[in-house]
């Protein structure tokens, strides 16, 4: 007997759709087919594929306001989030078709005695992919576009809430010009998932959540000797230096914490402030997050939708009850509301300190952790004091010294200077410790799974 499952709007707390997980036995034969269509899709060249996903970003524009209001009414971002995700997924495609002849191409190297060596990039076969709810098409573009460039299949598994999003896009891929079979999206439970891990003719796994989840996958296609790439999210820390200027530090911060509702895992968590700098910055930062409007994502003027599912609130609420238990105060917001949906308000917490999950875990959701440094330098070692490092940001009005300090100190995968950001078709993603391991985009995702193979020529 299959299961059956809700998706459910988390601003109404209405059903959206029902759907059924597939039997074994049609998801076996849905990675046969992606398999096979693989044999035939590996064989084409890259400016070809290219053209394919030209063609999908074409289509996701023209699918484009379809695409958005189900992603909002699946797990309540605001539409105009939703929209600004499509436009990105459609540069995704354009960048990765006009790049990946390039990052992809086949190199010649001298080796010695006259000989000559080649490396070339052969895709590894079916591709897996787990992925969240929080960005429904993003997530899933930002690695199936890349293996498909890459020559590779593509299978994904999306997150329950989102199933429609997921479905929509295989369509979407689809009508764009790729191959049947070639992406699909499987729905299936988590213990199907695990066997699609171990099946013959999956070459490689890729997941981003949390980092139980992925502890298991990794372990999971560890033991069966697959290649994985892990992106498990953080408490990013935004650095507020001696030197910057207050309203534009405040600017960032707020929009750093509430985009998206909160739910992002390079969103700005946490909020190193110097001493010099805290009493101003935290007055003004709290004002703002006082009037930051939370209702229907739908509606212009809102400026925070609900949170994506019940439990995922309550746990949020609970994270700050901890916290606050521990010592942190509450300085706006922290309080459960009544009414329809899973709305959260945008809260900040002052005197964050280790051992409170204000400081020690990710809250996923748009709640701040301000927390007070002597000076820069401490500001940077509470930053790294983290078992996460994905993303982080530094505010500062000597740019240079910013940047320097980015890459000599800062131990995350990401850092925005003066600004907070989403990902870049051009430029790498990724993180480093509990946040994972592997790169995405920037042309480092088209070959994390790809076989990279020497070929010496010897006579």
């Amino acid at each position: 007997m299959t299961d059956t499952f809700q998706t459910i709007n988390p601003a109404t707390g209405e059903t959206i759709q029902s759907y059924s997980h597939i039997s074994n036995d049609d998801m076996n034969a849905k990675i046969e087919a992606c398999h096979k269509a693989f044999q035939s899709w590996r064989k084409q060249s890259h400016e070809d594929r290219g053209k394919v996903l030209k063609g999908i970003g074409a289509k996701l524009r023209e699918r484009k306001e379809e695409l958005a209001q189900l992603m909002t009414q699946e797990m309540g971002k605001l539409l105009e989030h939703s929209r600004q995700e499509v436009d990105l997924c459609a540069a995704i495609c354009d960048y990765t078709a006009e790049n990946g002849p390039k990052e992809l191409a086949t190199e010649e190297r001298e080796i010695a005695n006259g000989k000559r060596g080649r490396v070339a990039h052969a895709p590894l076969g079916v591709i897996y992919g787990i992925q969240p709810w929080n960005f429904p098409a993003y997530q899933v573009v930002r690695y199936s576009i890349a293996n498909l460039m890459a020559g590779n299949g593509v299978l994904l598994k999306h997150a329950a809430n989102v199933t429609g999003s997921g479905l929509l896009l295989e369509e979407i891929y689809r009508e764009g010009g790729l191959p049947e079979g070639l992406f699909t999206a499987l729905v299936i439970s988590h213990d199907q998932s695990d066997k699609v891990i171990d099946h013959d003719l999956v070459r490689g796994v890729t997941l981003t959540g949390s980092p139980g989840a992925g502890s298991h996958v990794g372990a999971r296609a560890a033991k069966a000797l697959k290649k994985s790439v892990l992106e498990l999210g953080s408490n990013d820390a935004y650095l507020v230096l001696a030197d910057a200027d207050l309203e534009t530090a405040v600017e960032i911060c707020v929009n750093g914490r509430i985009y998206n509702n909160g739910q992002t895992c390079i969103a700005a968590k946490r909020f190193i402030v110097v001493e010099s700098q805290y009493d101003a910055f935290r007055d003004a930062f709290v004002e703002k997050m006082k009037a930051i409007k939370a209702g229907d994502p739908t509606k212009e003027g809102t400026d925070l939708g609900p949170m994506a599912r019940e439990d995922l609130r309550d746990d949020l609420h609970e994270q700050v009850e901890k916290s606050v238990a521990k010592g942190a105060t509450i300085l706006c917001g922290g309080e459960m509301p009544g009414g329809d949906g899973y709305y959260y308000p945008s809260t900040v917490l002052a005197d964050v300190k280790p051992g409170q999950p204000a400081y020690d875990e990710e809250l996923f959701g748009p709640v701040a952790s301000l927390i007070r440094a002597k000076d820069d330098k401490d500001a940077m070692r509470i930053a790294n004091d983290s078992r996460f490092g994905l993303g982080g940001g530094i505010i500062s009005q000597d740019t240079e010294a910013a940047v320097k300090l980015a890459e000599e100190e800062f131990d995350t995968g990401m850092v925005f200077i003066n600004g907070f950001g989403m990902a870049t078709p051009n430029m790498p993603f990724g993180g480093v410790k509990d946040a994972g391991y592997g790169r995405e985009h920037g042309g480092f995702g088209m070959k994390e799974f790809t076989n990279t193979k020497a070929v010496l020529v010897m006579s």
